[in-house]
């Protein structure tokens, strides 16, 4: 029966409980409607997908105050991160980014009429470009990320330092396996 009103908080399930998020109150939900389901992927990979979407905004409105959109700043990190002489080709940026050439031909045109990057041609083949990161592009990169890191450590204060490591540790098991998977698929799709 699908009647439930906004007073059924007991039959949807999603009444508050001291300690739930609501990932939990999700899963309860689900538990009524489809006792034979396990959600516990839920538990898990919901609540990252929860964690992105709470912090996402935040992380935007960081980026925002340096004038960039979050897939800009993704291109002057990468170059900025990749140490001097902060240069890459196109391919290996959108490798790097895991975007399509096309969207990062988009970026760079904003990024280079900014000045915050400029093209130039590849001493080792007249045919190729460079994207090399401007003194300005650097110096944004490194303050926007400054910022950006500063804003996120406030997120993590809930957790002390041992928690901190275990998460992290956990979810880098959890991430390599998922990749590693996800290669031998491809592996094999090849082959």
């Amino acid at each position: 029966m699908m009647n439930g009103t906004k007073g059924d908080g007991d039959r949807l399930g999603d009444e508050d409980r001291p300690g739930e998020d609501h990932v939990d109150r999700l899963r309860r939900q689900w538990a009524l409607e489809l006792p034979d389901l396990d959600t516990e992927p839920m538990a898990i990979l919901g609540r990252a997908f929860r964690l992105s979407n709470l912090v996402r905004p935040s992380i935007e409105a960081t980026f925002a105050d340096f004038g960039l959109d979050r897939g800009e700043f993704d291109v002057i990190a990468t170059l900025r991160r990749s140490g001097p002489p902060y240069l890459m080709t196109p391919t290996e940026m959108y490798s790097a980014l895991m975007i399509s050439s096309g969207g990062l031909t988009h970026r760079l045109d904003r990024l280079e009429k900014a000045g915050l990057i400029r093209r130039e041609k590849s001493p080792r083949d007249g045919r190729s470009v460079l994207v090399a990161l401007t003194e300005v592009g650097a110096a944004l990169a490194e303050k926007a990320f400054r910022t950006d890191m500063a804003s996120e450590a406030s997120f993590l204060q809930v957790l002390d330092g041992k928690e901190r490591e275990t998460v992290a540790a956990l979810l880098r098991k959890l991430i390599a396996g998922i990749e590693n998977e996800q290669a031998r698929g491809e592996d094999e799709n090849e082959g």
